[in-house]
């Protein structure tokens, strides 16, 4: 009776949200191209500090911008943006000064906009939060004032790519899917505890469905509500946003929409492997998520689960009299064996994972947290091997 209940609010929770999305597509587009300007804003100064272009900060300050500090013995340092700029010296310029921004969140309100960032100095072991206010003038959007608030930190700076997929019903039916919040946030605790940073992405960029989310979880509880975090959530990158060289590691999540638009995804498959090959990264998946490394395929043309060890969602254990199951467009038992790769797991609801070098992979939810140690071990490993 409990499985038959959860199963229904899923699909409830589902079909609302699919309407939800419906009726406010329009404000949804002009909410996108708006925010697209306000990020290229913020672009402008995280690079410009970065990199001590005094040129790009400009660009983003109005001139008349102030911005409140804090430094040694001076809790409350008022600075005007001319200042701020002329911090960053000439002969500077071009040189990466260890400042690593990433957007948190964004909140738009006609012509105003506040945008909470994250500055990470490595080096240093520091992490700054930023609370910027932004006005669109003249159809420009720029920073108005800044406040920053520093603390210490163990975040490394090194970054993980969450791929989820954007399918909201199994292929062409009307039947929901969406991605497992257990094994987005699973893994995402054990990075974001271990000092990674992570990015998601997905086919079609912007907000995913959500699946198999239960709020006596604490876990669930506690990333539902976090705002930060469902912001990236509900704002997924496309690909074409993607450096393939700012990632340590690819991570298929699962949930059963993983089966859908991800495996056969052109720029997917290209970011994995040019993170794989190019920049000696790892590729992991857990659950339906190990459908997307399924196509995959090394430079010499072999597919990557070639003569591996690999774990995910058992053909055996899905219910083939149900109507879902005729939608799979492959089934991942047997393409990993067709394809030369060994599939292994265990007995339901227990956790499994396989790790056979740079290839790690789950067989569950249960198993999201351990790929994650597995993976943060085999990073750490390499990374005190390096000169």
């Amino acid at each position: 009776m409990k499985n038959w209940l959860f199963g229904l609010v899923t699909l409830l929770i589902s079909l609302a949200y699919v309407q939800a999305s419906t009726a406010f597509s329009d404000a949804g587009v002009i909410q996108t191209e708006e925010t697209v300007a306000i990020e290229a804003a913020i672009n402008h100064y995280f690079d410009g500090s970065a990199y001590s272009d005094k040129t790009r900060l400009q660009q983003a300050f109005h001139s008349q911008a102030r911005l409140y500090l804090e430094k040694a013995d001076m809790p409350y340092w008022e600075v005007p943006a001319s200042d701020y700029i002329n911090l960053y010296q000439a002969e500077n310029q071009g040189k990466f000064n260890g400042r690593i921004g990433r957007i948190l969140n964004i909140d738009i309100e006609g012509t105003l906009a506040t945008v909470k960032a994250e500055i990470l100095m490595p080096v240093r072991q520091q992490r700054y939060i930023d609370m910027l206010l932004l006005k669109k003038l003249d159809g420009v959007w720029q920073i108005l004032s800044k406040s920053a608030v520093g603390k210490a930190s163990h975040y490394n700076g090194k970054r993980i790519l969450f791929i989820l997929s954007s399918a909201h019903f199994h292929g062409d039916s009307t039947l929901p899917a969406g991605v497992s919040f257990s094994e987005i946030v699973n893994a995402y605790d054990e990075f974001s505890k271990a000092g990674f940073s992570v990015d998601f992405v997905s086919p079609q960029g912007g907000a995913l469905p959500l699946a198999y989310i239960d709020t006596s979880e604490h876990k669930h509880k506690q990333y539902l509500y976090d705002r930060d975090f469902m912001y990236a959530l509900g704002h997924t990158l496309k690909p074409e946003q993607i450096v393939a060289k700012d990632y340590r590691a690819v991570h298929y999540v699962g949930g059963s929409n993983a089966m859908y638009g991800v495996a056969d995804h052109p720029q997917l498959q290209k970011i994995s492997m040019e993170i794989y090959e190019q920049h000696g990264g790892l590729i992991s998946a857990v659950c339906h998520g190990t459908a997307g490394i399924a196509h995959l395929r090394l430079k010499n043309g072999e597919y990557l689960v070639k003569g591996r060890r690999i774990s995910g969602s058992p053909d055996e254990y899905e219910l083939q009299d149900r109507p879902y199951f005729k939608q799979f467009p492959f089934l991942i038992t047997k393409t990993i064996e067709e394809r030369g790769g060994t599939f292994l797991y265990s007995p339901r609801n227990t956790p499994h994972i396989e790790v056979d070098g740079r290839i790690i992979t789950g067989q569950n939810q249960l198993s999201s947290a351990g790929v994650a140690k597995a993976m943060v071990a085999l990073l750490n490993e390499e990374a005190t091997k390096q000169p």
